[in-house]
């Protein structure tokens, strides 16, 4: 989805609003030293999958993979508030949607019990220096939550889909919430596209959004 053009990275996507505009968007001027890949954030610590692992196992490692997703997104709206000069809708938009996050990281890390993986370091550069800069990334982050929750609904038990439910259904909310904060259409397509986690991954490294 993520282009490999140079852009500027403190360029706000514009033009016709697309999914890769949103994702191109996401790759603001953070990434460099320091940074991790998502990938060797959820391996450390938690077992991850292979071919002989049980139903348990796989919902320890899907878990954690939507923990971390939280945790960036909840990270993301505390540091917004704190520094992105907000106010009006946008300021009550991230209030609100900071509690949610919040508390869908409360109900993985009960889920997870000790399994649970330690908060790695975020860092949002660009992303939190404007309003403007704010309300696109977080489209982008929440249409990307969407479609990773979606990606992984074949992949757990039932219990898991059960509860992952409940969280995927608010973070769409939040997606047309913010999109008509924006004057855009809050629900863009008739289908919402489900990435697999190698896509989301990739998308959430290219941020440079996780640090060391």
């Amino acid at each position: 989805m993520l282009t490999r053009r140079e852009e500027d990275p403190g360029t706000v996507a514009t033009g016709t609003d697309t999914a890769a505009s949103r994702a191109r968007f996401l790759r603001l001027g953070v990434a460099g030293a320091g940074t991790l890949t998502l990938g060797a954030v959820l391996a450390a610590g938690v077992p991850r999958l292979g071919l002989s692992g049980t139903s348990q196992s796989r919902d320890i490692e899907i878990l954690n993979y939507a923990l971390v997703l939280e945790e960036l997104t909840a990270a993301f709206y505390r540091q917004a508030l704190a520094r992105a000069g907000l106010s009006g809708e946008l300021r009550e938009f991230a209030q609100v949607v900071a509690g949610h996050e919040r508390e869908h990281v409360a109900l993985l890390r009960k889920a997870l019990g000790p399994n649970a993986r330690k908060v790695p370091r975020f860092a949002f550069g660009k992303a939190v220096s404007s309003p403007e800069r704010f309300a696109t990334t977080a489209i982008a982050l929440e249409e990307l939550a969407v479609a990773a929750y979606n990606g992984q609904a074949g992949n757990v038990s039932k219990p898991v889909l059960k509860a992952a439910a409940g969280i995927v259904s608010v973070d769409a909310r939040h997606a047309a919430w913010i999109r008509a904060i924006q004057d855009k259409r809050p629900a863009s397509q008739a289908t919402d596209v489900a990435k697999t986690r190698r896509q989301v991954l990739r998308e959430v490294d290219r941020t440079g959004f996780v640090r060391s």
